[in-house]
């Protein structure tokens, strides 16, 4: 399962209008390789589900997340910080052993 606190779950709202995404249109969520971690989170907006995906809702927000990913993200709670240390989503992943300065990579 993939968690959403409030604060993303805003946000998530807030971009879904801004960027002119209609409700139809969830979460994707995914893990590439890449990064100075060696795997990469990429988040998108997405209005298709496939066989190979797993569908998840936690605060009213469906989160798609491809079978090969959710190995590396069960658990995983997508916070959102606007804070002085920067602004932008965070991934706290239970499963990471190691993550890079700027949180967008890890390594398990």
């Amino acid at each position: 399962m993939i968690n959403v606190s409030e604060k993303a779950k805003d946000q998530i709202s807030v971009l879904r209008t801004t960027e002119g995404y209609s409700d139809a249109h969830n979460l994707r969520v995914s893990v590439k390789g890449g990064g100075c971690s060696g795997l990469m989170y990429d988040i998108a907006f997405d209005d298709t589900v496939t066989a190979q995906d797993d569908v998840f809702e936690d605060q009213g927000v469906k989160v798609i997340v491809d079978r090969k990913s959710l190995l590396y993200l069960l658990g995983t709670t997508l916070e959102f910080s606007d804070g002085l240390n920067g602004k932008g989503f965070q991934f706290v992943n239970p499963n990471a052993s190691r993550t890079c300065g700027c949180g967008e990579s890890f390594s398990i």
